[in-house]
């Protein structure tokens, strides 16, 4: 009988032991889930963030590309303003190499 007890207190502890590592699995589970829903929260944050501070730096030089471009636009069109204009002589070419007369 003494041997009966014995295995029976055994499979007792080893049952209890089953029980221990189960919750001990559950609860690094749960521990790893926190952990990687933390890390995806703060990940997102600082994505987010870089994209904004991206997304300003973006404006700012288009903005200042623009701004450029629109002077260098209006520099062009008064250079041509003011560059002297010989209607004559242009209509005059315009007319031989239309119909091939010289």
């Amino acid at each position: 009988m003494e041997d009966k007890d014995i295995l029976q207190h055994l499979l007792e502890i080893e049952g209890q032991a089953a029980a221990l590592v189960d919750d001990a699995q559950a609860e690094a589970d749960k521990r790893i889930k926190e952990a990687e829903e933390q890390n995806r929260l703060s990940y997102d944050g600082e994505y987010q963030k870089l994209i904004a501070e991206l997304e300003a730096e973006y404006k700012k030089e288009l903005k200042a590309v623009r701004t450029e471009y629109d002077k260098s636009l209006e520099e062009y069109r008064q250079s041509l303003d003011a560059m002297p204009r010989d209607n004559n002589a242009f209509s005059a070419l315009a007319f031989s190499l239309l119909l091939g007369e010289e």
